[in-house]
């Protein structure tokens, strides 16, 4: 049975910092492309951050230099660390993955359409 849980989201002061976890289950995500979505209110869901087979992560500009997405296939944890939180930030967190078990090929992009499963999401809240 495959499985993405997301955890780690909260309340948090405009500035700080909160990092996501997404447990994997039935994936081998070192032979995946695995991704983390938001989509705040009233907003479209958006792709944050992604990586690619070979650990080549790709983000949204509106987080670059403050978000890093982390694989650690050991465990089969995806992570989001997350910086310098500002309002806009604000959203329901997903973590994706390309392909169910493992893939044969993906980029690891910031497309939806690239993503099979999706977990249930987290919501992170910034406060002023």
């Amino acid at each position: 049975q495959v499985q993405l849980a997301e955890s780690g989201g909260g309340s948090v002061q405009a500035g700080g910092s909160l990092t996501l976890s997404c447990a994997t289950s039935g994936y081998h995500i070192s032979r995946n492309c695995m991704a983390w979505f938001r989509q705040g209110p009233g907003k479209k869901r958006e792709g944050v951050a992604g990586i690619s087979m070979g650990g080549r992560s790709v983000y949204h500009d509106s987080v670059k230099g403050r978000f890093t997405i982390v694989q650690d296939s050991a465990k089969n944890m995806v992570y989001l660390e997350m910086h310098r939180l500002t309002q806009d930030d604000t959203a329901m967190y997903y973590c994706a993955a390309a392909c169910r078990g493992s893939c044969s090929a993906c980029s690891g992009g910031l497309g939806a359409l690239e993503y099979a499963d999706w977990g249930q999401g987290t919501q992170v809240t910034v406060d002023s």
